[in-house]
């Protein structure tokens, strides 16, 4: 009976003891207390129309890819991109004062210095370093000097090839998707078994088409070999300069001027019908990209009045007209004679394929999926008054104007350039964003070369937050002492019953 009774007081010191042992690893060790937090990056994508900014962040314990990083913030910069400031002396760098001072709100102030900011211009810069390599050099200095001007650690501005902008957004497109790895399980991050997606980017001044293929790329221009966790990937990428949408608009337009004989007054079959809007000729002739469209003699401050017609036929016929199917020198051709293996796989439309796409939706109320939703709804746009968009989605009414023209654009890209057929039409998918990502290259620019993606398959485990570990362990010795406590009780009574039967 004394052994027995003494078993309350074993179940008080075993409670103390648990309780002991719950305060010691609940207080926050001088380790914990100083936890790294995370660590982040600025990306500054310089496009051809605008510039944005983003804010990357991820666990600062996990550098060398594992797979974590995340978007934290983004800004989109007034005005034009930064190529539209030539000769405008200072202009390029005011442009991105905005974002980069909410950048320095986003970012916390004891993580600034160690911040690694870049800037990539893609397209707009491409073509000025083309038509002005000193304006370009110009810019890129003088947008360095503004971002080295905040508390970031500046890794310089640089002008993409279009290989390097493919290549970009289809390790980011496939990043997000969790293509190349994901977390486990077992608490572990592992080869994610999916097949890639491809990448198509519509852009202002350029478009690219980037996926993996087995066929022989014939063109060594266009392959390219990754190797990222454990996997080698050959990859197909071609960027078209002048096919990205501002410039096919000004190109299409110019194309119509020229067949027009240059007359001060022509009409545009892809315009609304009741539309009619006055124009620069320096609008349309100032662009690397209509060189050959433009006159032997004119004056850029010349005017041009374009009437529409919204005839989808003739809008098809010379958006056509500013490809070329013809004199493949390969076994197989986009357009310009550019080669391309057969499309494979699944693709992920984004920048303004994802734009269009949403319009077309919001106009007819049918979510393109087919090549013949494609071509119905840009028909139905086509044939609409300006009225009668404008009265759907007023929100877009400085937009209306062209998006007949980059419906078709788009259908005869995707259709006849790139051979999306019945089946290949129905995997592509247009997307802005990946969960809370904006979908383009610059996150892949910064994985890249922050070295966050590594060559080799991750082996390292997913550390959990800072205390959570504290927490299981303390549920595992509480859980231990319940036991403990319960079978001491249970061999209590039984010691109790058997001495209560003796004395019986």
């Amino acid at each position: 009976m004394a052994q027995c009774a003494a078993h309350p007081a074993v179940l008080i010191v075993l409670l103390v003891f648990g309780l002991a042992a719950v305060l010691l690893l609940t207080v926050p060790s001088e380790d914990v207390a100083r936890a790294p937090g995370f660590m982040y990056g600025i990306v500054l994508d310089a496009g051809s129309s605008h510039t944005s900014l983003f804010v990357y962040k991820w666990p600062a314990d996990k550098q060398n890819g594992t797979g974590v990083v995340t978007q934290h913030s983004e800004c989109h910069a007034k005005g034009g991109g930064i190529s539209s400031y030539a000769g405008k002396e200072g202009a390029a760098g005011q442009s991105l004062e905005e974002c980069l001072d909410q950048a320095v709100h986003d970012v916390p102030a004891y993580r600034h210095k160690v911040t690694p900011v870049y800037l990539g211009a893609t397209a707009g810069m491409r073509l000025l370093h083309i038509s002005s390599p000193e304006h370009s050099s110009q810019i890129l200095q003088e947008v360095g000097r503004k971002i080295q001007a905040y508390p970031f650690s500046y890794q310089g501005a640089a002008i993409l090839s279009g290989q390097e902008e493919g290549a970009f957004g289809w390790v980011t497109v496939n990043y997000l998707l969790e293509n190349f790895i994901k977390y486990g399980f077992v608490g572990r991050w592992l080869s994610s078994g999916r097949p890639t997606v491809g990448a198509l980017d519509f852009g202002g001044a350029s478009t690219q088409i980037t996926f993996v293929t087995q066929e022989q790329v014939e063109d060594e221009k266009d392959m390219m070999k990754l190797r990222l966790y454990g996997q080698e990937y050959s990859l197909y990428t071609h960027s078209f300069l002048c096919y990205g949408q501002d410039q096919v608009l000004k190109r299409l337009l110019a194309h119509i001027v020229k067949s027009q004989g240059y007359s001060v007054s022509v009409t545009h079959p892809c315009h609304p019908m009741d539309s009619s809007v006055k124009i620069n000729l320096d609008t349309i002739f100032s662009s690397p990209c209509t060189a050959k469209y433009t006159p032997s003699t004119y004056k850029a401050q010349d005017s041009l009045l374009i009437n529409g017609s919204g005839h989808y036929e003739q809008c098809v016929g010379n958006v056509s007209e500013i490809f070329s199917f013809d004199g493949c020198p390969f076994s197989h051709c986009s357009f310009d004679n550019i080669f391309q293996p057969n499309v494979t796989g699944s693709f992920m439309a984004f920048s303004a394929f994802f734009y269009i796409h949403s319009f077309l939706q919001r106009i007819t109320a049918v979510t393109v999926s087919t090549p013949m939703q494609m071509e119905e709804t840009a028909k139905t746009v086509c044939k609409m008054s300006f009225a009668q968009m404008l009265a759907l989605v007023p929100d877009q009414a400085s937009r209306l104007r062209d998006y007949c023209a980059s419906s078709v654009f788009v259908k005869v890209l995707l259709l006849k350039g790139y051979s999306f057929d019945e089946k290949s039409f129905s995997r592509i998918s247009f997307k802005k964003k990946a969960g809370d990502t904006s979908v383009g290259w610059a996150l892949g620019y910064m994985l890249s070369l922050s070295n966050l993606l590594p060559s080799e398959k991750v082996r390292t485990w997913k550390a959990l937050a800072p205390g959570v570990w504290e927490s299981l362990t303390v549920l595992f010795v509480l859980l231990l002492v319940t036991i403990l406590v319960f079978i001491a009780l249970r061999v209590c009574e039984w010691k109790k019953r058997g001495l209560n039967d003796r004395v019986i």
